[in-house]
């Protein structure tokens, strides 16, 4: 499947809310309450991966990280984009009923929330961007499950990314029926490590 969606199409959710609109939002501190976003799954996720993004911004500028080496400048853009491209609904992905007239499913973007949402319980890892490659929406088609991270300095890179990959795979196999035929890992930045631990 080919992405055909320009940069300034990513910031547009599906439900019709820009991450523009959510950044405003947030910055605001949620206030005055907006129901159409607060009651919106798809705003609450972007809220809080916007929120995540934000803090560990103000951290790293605000840190004294002589020893580390600064993220590209396009780091925090590029997350943010993968950010509202990866809360749009994608495609459906079926799971198994035991009655045939009963048909059910999960949004790709669904399963890519539930990713970060496990990277949220890991101390030290920031997922940038998350994707699933092959015929995800074919029952029994092998898919590979593709994540980039930002690592904090001084954390023990190997057992975090242990640690990534089984509760990646445990809430994959809990939530989905994808046939994952590989779950990789690339580790794209480091980030100062008492950036990332306040940004938590």
């Amino acid at each position: 499947m080919t992405d055909t969606n320009t940069n300034s199409d990513r910031t547009v959710l599906d439900c019709g809310k820009t991450l523009d609109e959510l950044s405003t939002y947030l910055a605001h501190d949620r206030t005055p309450y907006d129901p159409a976003i607060e009651e919106c799954p798809e705003c609450v996720n972007a809220l809080r991966a916007l929120e995540r993004v934000s803090h560990l911004s103000r951290d790293l500028i605000a840190h004294d990280a002589d020893t580390v080496p600064a993220p590209p400048p396009s780091w925090l853009n590029d997350i943010i984009n993968n950010i509202g491209a990866e809360l749009r609904a994608g495609r459906d992905l079926p799971l198994h009923h035991p009655d045939p007239l009963v048909s059910l499913s999960i949004t790709e973007g669904a399963v890519r929330a539930l990713i970060r949402d496990v990277s949220d319980t890991i101390p030290g890892i920031l997922v940038g961007a998350c994707r699933i490659t092959g015929e995800a929406d074919t029952p029994h088609a092998p898919v590979h499950v593709n994540i980039t991270v930002s690592i904090a300095t001084r954390t023990p890179m190997p057992p975090l990314l242990t640690q990534l990959r089984e509760q990646v795979m445990k809430v994959l196999h809990e939530h989905t029926e994808l046939h994952i035929d590989a779950l990789n890992i690339t580790v794209e930045n480091i980030h100062d490590a008492a950036a990332g631990d306040d940004a938590r």
